[in-house]
């Protein structure tokens, strides 16, 4: 029977050989790939026949002659093992190279708790198990994301990669046999290799596999699909300010420390040095189609995208954030941009902009689809990945990908994890009639994004921006002119280079914070294009004229709202606190432009406004600046 099965395998590899893409009766993704991985399954299923049949005729030899004997080694068993042994190398060398699914799944299987280290893993962040090659771990919980809970022999407990993993058998040749062979990989999100976890965003990672639980529950009770996972780019946001855009504005010393690296003057034209970088495109998000929805269990609070730049290992950019909108009539479409009466809030604004100078072939970026979401029995708030998607800009030639219209499918889990689906009633997988397999990829979710190439004027505008930024298209211009009022402090005002003393500037102080809240960023827009309107063409020439302008529409405005007291903290996806912010934005920017100007408003005795700080006057550049990092 093993013989006539190895026959039939053999059958079909030779026709799966013999198979081209025009001859598949449907448009097939990854077709080599997926040919590719066929093929390497028949032949493993035909090495495994063929032990088989190897084991059950060893078997029989031995019945014959040794029935009512004791059994003793003879030099042909010897020689029989040997043969065994071998059979056992060439099929442990093939499982290497064709990645051994059905020893991944036994790795997987919750029963099998004992589990020995085909690697030294150190341990990188507080919570992690360090162990050395060859020790054995006991497994006492296998978290989806891929970090498990495992405990050494000295009673130690800690966090530990599944990819450094292996079975735990007690076969010493075996055991020696996999300490030789195996190659510990952390598979990412483009198959890139994870060496070192040095950054600081691991430590989200570790959170989210930790808070995965909240998620099983809500996965158990239907609430939301299993490939819902705690979102990792929001707990990157909640760790501090290192992945938003208020840090990635700060100017960027070079190694010595001795000067700015992104920031330079251009004495000729008295402004600073543009800063072409390898990365310098716009991206628009156009729409999300099929998302899964959630249960009645939980209420959505917010639906919206976050974006970063993602090299398959480390987050290399700010994290921006755009919110999605969406029809009653068809909640599992979402849309980005509409139409609105007015300027369009920054927030909502599909139009992205992307700058970076990092080196690594394999950047790309990350978009993660996100809900923000209460539960109804607890009252408990989070935030949940409903799917990502990679996009790489470069091919494997170097050469920038076109631009043009890209429709990505999503995958579930995090970013982490691979071969996770969004929603598994619909795998992708599932079905192998050509009608099926259509209707079933009509139903996976997609988020359909734009690359757009820039034209000279729009290049030239992006480079007097940081080197490494994603932000809103439509606020470009008031990041420029930051930028601009940072380049005369730090480079023509200073009284020397060596100077280290505090600037006077309330916008240098306070404008980072302004780009962490949209609203008020909209506000400064809103004030700014009033104020625009009434110069003249002479005047819109005038650099210099138009920064002086910015600095006292900037007074006029922004800066005495971050000190009232009649403004609610910022945050994130709660109406209430939405709308009673904007109402105070309104009727403040209402009364400035009544009485042209908020010096009235700041003398009203109905108004009070914080404690004075000298913080909201000084910049402290050495306490604000961005560490050199060789990563970005």
């Amino acid at each position: 029977r093993c013989m006539q099965l190895k026959k039939l395998v053999d059958e079909n590899t030779n026709a799966l050989r013999n198979l081209k893409k025009a001859d598949e009766p449907a448009p097939v993704g990854n077709y080599d790939q997926r040919k590719e991985e066929e093929e390497k399954l028949l032949l493993k299923l035909s090495q495994q026949l063929q032990k088989l049949v190897l084991v059950l005729d060893q078997d029989n030899g031995t019945m014959n002659y040794a029935v009512g004997e004791e059994r003793q080694k003879d030099p042909q068993t010897e020689d029989e093992n040997g043969e065994e042994d071998e059979s056992e190398d060439e099929e442990s060398s093939d499982s290497e190279e064709t990645d051994d699914e059905e020893e991944d799944k036994l790795l997987d299987d919750p029963n099998v708790k004992e589990c020995i280290a085909v690697g030294n893993f150190n341990a990188q962040q507080e919570g992690d198990l360090t162990f050395t090659k060859g020790e054995v771990l006991l497994i006492h919980d296998k978290k989806a994301d891929g970090w498990w809970v495992a405990e050494n022999s000295k009673g130690e407990r800690g966090l530990v990669p599944r990819t450094y993993l292996a079975v735990h058998n007690d076969d010493v040749d075996s055991q020696e046999q996999s300490e030789e062979h195996i190659e510990v990989v952390d598979e990412t999100a483009d198959g890139t290799e994870i060496k070192k976890r040095t950054d600081s965003h691991w430590s989200a990672v570790r959170r989210a596999i930790a808070e995965n639980d909240t998620v099983e529950v809500l996965a158990t009770i239907g609430a939301v699909p299993a490939g819902f996972r705690q979102s990792t780019l929001s707990q990157l946001l909640e760790e501090g300010n290192q992945f938003r855009a208020s840090y990635f504005l700060q100017p960027e010393l070079t190694p010595s420390q001795l000067a700015f690296k992104d920031l330079v003057w251009n004495s000729d034209k008295n402004t600073i040095y543009p800063r072409p970088t390898r990365v310098s495109l716009i991206v628009t998000l156009c729409s999300c189609k099929m998302i899964p929805l959630p249960g009645v269990s939980i209420q959505v609070l917010s639906r919206h995208v976050r974006l970063c730049l993602f090299d398959g290992n480390r987050v290399l950019s700010n994290v921006h954030t755009v919110r999605a909108t969406w029809q009653p009539k068809n909640p599992q479409t979402w849309t980005f941009s509409p139409r609105v009466t007015g300027i369009l809030p920054s927030l909502l604004d599909g139009d992205c902009f992307v700058r970076s100078n990092s080196l690594s072939s394999d950047i790309g970026i990350l978009f993660e689809l996100g809900i923000t979401y209460i539960r109804n029995s607890t009252g408990d708030r989070g935030e949940l990945s409903c799917g990502w998607a990679f996009l790489k800009l470069f091919t494997s030639n170097g050469m920038p990908v076109p631009s043009k219209m890209y429709e990505l499918l999503l995958n579930g889990g995090t970013p982490y994890e691979r071969g996770v689906e969004v929603d598994p009633s619909i795998s992708r997988r599932a079905g192998s009639g050509v009608f099926h397999q259509f209707i079933t990829l009509k139903k996976q979710p997609v988020l359909v994004v734009k690359l757009r190439s820039l034209s000279a004027q729009s290049k030239d505008i992006l480079n007097l921006l940081p080197e490494t930024l994603i932000g809103s298209m439509c606020y470009i211009h008031l990041l420029i002119f930051y930028r601009q009022i940072l380049g005369d402090a730090l480079l023509k005002d200073r009284i020397s280079a060596q100077s280290t003393e505090l600037i006077c500037n309330p916008i240098l102080a306070t404008f980072p914070q302004l780009v962490d809240q949209p609203d008020l960023m909209d506000a400064l827009r809103s004030a700014w294009a009033d104020r625009e309107r009434t110069l003249k063409r002479s005047e819109k020439r005038d650099q210099e004229f138009l920064k002086s302008l910015f600095v006292l529409v900037y007074h006029d405005s922004v800066f005495p709202l971050l000190q009232s007291t009649f403004l609610p903290d910022y945050k994130w996806a709660e109406e209430e606190s939405e709308a009673s912010r904007w109402k105070v934005i309104a009727d403040f920017l209402e009364k400035s432009r009544e009485n042209d100007g908020a010096l009235q408003y700041l003398l009203s005795s109905e108004n009070t406004h914080k404690a004075f700080d000298i913080a909201e006057l000084s910049y402290d550049f050495l306490g604000e600046t961005r560490k050199n990092n060789p990563g970005v």
